[in-house]
């Protein structure tokens, strides 16, 4: 665990820790894949990416199949036409990245936990004509999915960090909204 603020520790996470963040980021962009596949049809890389975070979610091991298909899904996303399939896609890459949330108190891991979220959300809003209250309406929706295990492992972290233009925005709300949320005892 972490001490003081300036220190980096170790957080203590299990499989099953893992497992809840990769089905609650395969979720996230899952809702969101209609906006890529709208655009690019026939690539099917952001869907696999999202299907292998589902893989790991259900019991399935960390390894390749998600290493190649986040590689994969990013590299979907520079061939989008439309920002907002390009953000599709890269809520997928961060689905099947989310399984490799490393153990260190460092606020920058909480982008493995809310990125998929995130990038959700950004293609929500830019898929409105860049309506930024799409996108708060969308991290709502992505906060009232979150289950307590998600939450308990956020917990563990720092706050978001700053930075990351819009997607950081959405993030820190995110981590604001999940972090003000009351758990079951």
């Amino acid at each position: 665990m972490t001490g003081d603020a300036g220190d980096v520790g170790e957080i203590v996470l299990s499989k099953q820790d893992l497992r809840e963040v990769a089905a609650f980021a395969g979720a996230c962009a899952e809702a969101v894949l209609a906006i890529f596949e709208a655009d690019r049809p026939d690539d099917a890389r952001p869907r696999d990416a999202v299907g292998a975070a589902w893989d790991f979610a259900r019991g399935g091991e960390r390894g390749r199949a998600l290493r190649d298909t986040a590689s994969a899904a990013l590299k979907a996303a520079k061939s989008a036409e439309t920002a907002a399939a390009h953000e599709a896609a890269w809520a997928a890459m961060s689905a099947a990245g989310s399984a490799y949330l490393h153990p260190l108190a460092k606020a920058t891991q909480v982008k493995h936990i809310l990125g998929a979220g995130a990038y959700a959300a950004r293609a929500v809003e830019l898929a409105a004509g860049d309506d930024r209250s799409i996108g708060a309406e969308h991290v709502q929706q992505v906060v009232s999915r979150a289950t307590p295990a998600v939450v308990d492992v956020l917990r563990r972290f720092p706050a978001a960090p700053s930075g990351g233009g819009r997607v950081g925005e959405l993030i820190r709300l995110l981590d604001d909204g999940l972090r003000a949320l009351a758990l079951p005892a």
